[in-house]
């Protein structure tokens, strides 16, 4: 099977079980949703919906968060993974979209990636959730799956991306985004997972990994 027959196919189950998904990360807008994004990087979306809710009702937009101050961020998030370095880049990026964009979020990658704590991940997230921008961003679960199913090499997040690119539609890649994020979460785990029963591992994993990557037999 070619990989652009293992993406058609994938693709198809993707769609039966999550034919609408929805954005994880509770926001209001493209700015609580870029700051979301950010607080989400070695932090569980669970817990970043626990902290912005408290965040976002002092601050919901950039130049509140830029009166609050990096003390008082970081009161809110201090319970994320580098919670320190985020409140100084939250509070950072908050003031460079007054002073240089208007208040506004701004509708490009090379914008966006040159704020603060912002990397090409964030800033594809930015692009194709809330402005609708073609943009496939490649997280953990996305960057293993594509090479548990053999639709990518697994040498890098950027080789990761462009292959995907390359196998799905365009207009579907916000979709897909989400819904092999769901998938990984929910379904194809990393550890302890028996890829012989897996709807997709099951027949897009190599015999290889198969072998390597199912709990040994009691």
């Amino acid at each position: 099977m070619t990989r652009a027959e293992k993406a058609e196919r994938i693709q198809k189950i993707l769609d039966a079980y999550y034919p609408a998904p929805g954005i994880p990360l509770r926001h209001r807008d493209a700015y609580t949703l870029l700051v979301s994004v950010l607080l989400s990087a070695q932090c569980t979306d669970a817990r970043v919906n626990q902290v912005t809710p408290g965040l976002f009702g002092e601050a919901a937009g950039p130049e509140a968060m830029v009166k609050l101050g990096v003390a008082r961020i970081h009161e809110f998030i201090r319970t994320c993974g580098l919670a320190p370095q985020k409140s100084k880049a939250i509070h950072q990026l908050s003031r460079i979209l007054v002073e240089e964009h208007g208040g506004e979020v701004p509708r490009s990658f090379e914008a966006l990636e040159a704020l603060p704590g912002v990397g090409h991940k964030t800033a594809s997230v930015v692009m194709t959730q809330a402005f609708g921008e073609p943009a496939f961003p490649v997280d953990t679960h996305i960057h293993r799956l594509a090479a548990r199913w053999g639709l990518s090499n697994g040498s890098s997040v950027v080789r990761t991306e462009r292959d995907l690119k390359a196998l799905f539609p365009e207009d579907s890649w916000a979709k897909l985004h989400l819904q092999i994020i769901y998938f990984g979460r929910e379904h194809c785990p990393a550890r302890a997972h028996d890829l012989t029963t897996c709807p997709i591992c099951s027949w897009s994993a190599t015999k290889k990994r198969i072998r390597q990557e199912s709990p040994t037999p009691p």
